[in-house]
């Protein structure tokens, strides 16, 4: 009989074997956001569609071609979240969280729906760690933030990361940067993608792959060139703190960022690890988000970290993970009469927080062994009926090969695990 379905295009399976890689880098993220003070929110995995459609702009790729969009059963469109973001803010403010002690710092970790061909580390459901702060409006904020990001990539070993910065500017100066783009822009003869993002949004043309498109933007005005005096400074000054914390970044006046709530400072951490898709980390500032969704004036930044580009950027390094936890303990029973205590014994042990194991599936001692091999376990004991007569049993260190008698209650079995 053959499967009736695959894995939807574009997804993947998450196996028991590469787990603990995951593990390991959800574990790093968290503790690294957590000494920043940043708390955990979760937050559904569909939103109503406006949300998105105001918080990140109509005219961007994402909002026009890549959601995931559907009415639900009483007409009302929804939409599976394509970032992180416009959801926590979403929240934040719903729950009155804004209104509290600033600056409210929070992290996640949340699958993103995208519909765009798949890419190495980019599919379209995908993992993102992301960091959200709010009421942060001083420039050392948008250090702290990105510093953040990059003790991550310290903490887990991360060699080699590019960090590449700029400024979009405040919405007056950048419309005004804009109408140079367009006007730039229309004396060119680009690609069809680009000819359509003129009209909803020119900065994305900034942005393009094609190799025809790169080469007009090479003479492209530089937008840090026209942005007025507040937002000059504010980016002068998140790069001195840079400088003070010792993380090295190169200014690329053609950065922009896909979304239309970004304001000021955009960056991207870049690895050559990952071939010519090359980004795993993006955020920057975005101080009018919470006042587009209905709350008040409040400043906001953050980033989103790939966490399947992080895996990937690590595995290419050759970094090590946390190692999978393997059974500490199979218990073979050789009859009937002894399989109830072997059952017995592992439940006591499985309170005591060890991963112990005994047969279920009826299998005869040899092939027991072999199971308990393939489990990785650390140690075994057999029980039959002279065992379970006697009260006592022989742990065997499956490494090397030594034996040690015990008593067949939890608490010596358990004395002897941690001792042998």
């Amino acid at each position: 009989m053959s499967l009736i379905t695959r894995a939807p295009r574009g997804t993947e399976d998450k196996l028991p074997a590469d787990i603990h890689k995951w593990h390991t880098a959800e574990k790093v993220t968290k503790a690294v956001a957590e000494s920043y003070g940043c708390k955990e929110i979760r937050t559904p995995t569909f939103e109503h569609t406006v949300l998105f459609q105001r918080g990140m702009g109509g005219t961007t790729d994402v909002v026009q071609k890549e959601m995931y969009t559907f009415d639900d059963k009483k007409g009302r469109s929804i939409t599976l979240k394509p970032e992180g973001t416009a959801g926590a803010a979403r929240a934040a403010v719903e729950h009155g969280l804004t209104g509290q002690a600033l600056p409210l710092k929070l992290f996640y970790f949340t699958s993103c729906f995208r519909y765009e061909a798949p890419q190495s580390g980019r599919l379209r459901e995908h993992r993102q760690f992301g960091v959200e702060f709010y009421g942060a409006a001083k420039p050392l904020a948008d250090a702290e933030v990105i510093c953040l990001a990059n003790d991550v990539f310290t903490r887990l070993g991360i060699k080699n990361t590019r960090l590449e910065i700029n400024s979009i500017g405040c919405p007056v100066c950048r419309n005004q940067y804009k109408e140079l783009l367009t006007e730039y822009y229309k004396e060119q003869k680009m690609c069809g993608l680009c000819n359509e993002r003129l009209e909803r949004n020119p900065l994305r043309l900034l942005d393009c792959k094609n190799d025809s498109c790169r080469e007009i933007n090479k003479d492209t005005p530089v937008i840090t060139k026209y942005v007025c005096g507040d937002c000059e400074t504010h980016f002068s000054a998140v790069k001195t703190a840079l400088n003070a914390f010792n993380i090295s970044f190169v200014e690329n006046p053609r950065l922009v960022r896909g979304l239309d709530y970004y304001t000021n400072t955009v960056f991207e951490f870049k690895s050559d690890s990952l071939g010519a898709q090359d980004t795993f980390c993006a955020g920057g500032r975005y101080d009018g988000l919470i006042e587009e969704i209905g709350g008040g004036k409040i400043a906001g930044l953050g980033f989103g970290m790939g966490l399947d580009r992080l895996i990937l950027v690590m595995q290419a390094q050759g970094l090590d993970f946390e190692p999978a936890k393997s059974c500490d303990l199979y218990i073979a029973a050789l009859d009937t009469g002894a399989e109830l205590a072997a059952a017995k014994l592992v439940k006591e042990l499985r309170e005591q927080g060890f991963w112990a194991e005994t047969d279920l599936a009826g299998r005869g001692l040899g092939a027991q062994m072999k199971y308990a091999d393939k489990l990785g376990a650390r140690f075994s004991m057999v029980l039959g009926s002279n065992e379970t007569e006697s009260g006592t049993a022989v742990i065997k260190n499956m490494q090397s090969g030594e034996k040690r008698e015990v008593a067949l209650n939890a608490e010596r079995v358990k004395l002897c695990l941690i001792e042998f």
